[in-house]
């Protein structure tokens, strides 16, 4: 991912207001290893039950507003996004407002994604036994190339979604 700067972060989001926009407290950008992720995901730290997204579709900088638990509830279930089950990790249920008029009267759409948006470090990890019972390096990369991609793919095709794509 490339790195982003306060600015465009706060004018890429396409469900927020304006003023929600401005409101969102940002990671420490500074501190965010850009080229060992597929989106930056954060919890607002002000509004505990406001999360956000920043990713790339189509050359474009998109952020999403999501909507999730204060404190998810500690169960397990698959990442709809990276497609991972991990111990002591779970994924949380968000509600994404829908871009547009329709956002603005209520319309959401739901997704289960990595609680503490671990994703690209998931799809980069080295698998376990059960996935992958090889040794071979060219495998193992093809693997992950394969993980990554369909991170990408289904990350920015729930942020299609969400403008109504």
């Amino acid at each position: 991912m490339r790195p982003l700067t306060e600015e465009q972060i706060r004018s890429a989001f396409v469900n927020a207001s304006k003023g929600e926009a401005k409101r969102a407290s940002l990671p420490d950008l500074s501190a965010v290893e850009w080229e060992r992720l597929d989106y930056l995901g954060w919890h607002d730290a002000k509004r505990p039950q406001q999360h956000y997204v920043a990713l790339e579709v189509d050359d474009q900088l998109v952020c999403l507003l999501m909507r999730g638990a204060e404190n998810p509830p500690a169960r397990k279930m698959m990442c709809g996004w990276c497609e991972d089950i991990i111990d002591g990790v779970h994924a949380a249920s968000f509600a994404v407002p829908r871009a547009g008029a329709s956002g603005r009267h209520g319309n959401t759409l739901g997704t289960a994604v990595c609680a503490d948006f671990r994703c690209s470090r998931n799809v980069r990890r080295k698998p376990t036994a059960f996935e992958m019972q090889t040794e071979d390096e060219a495998l193992l990369a093809y693997h992950r190339e394969q993980r990554i991609l369909g991170l990408v793919e289904r990350s920015t095709g729930f942020a299609r979604a969400v403008m109504g794509g």
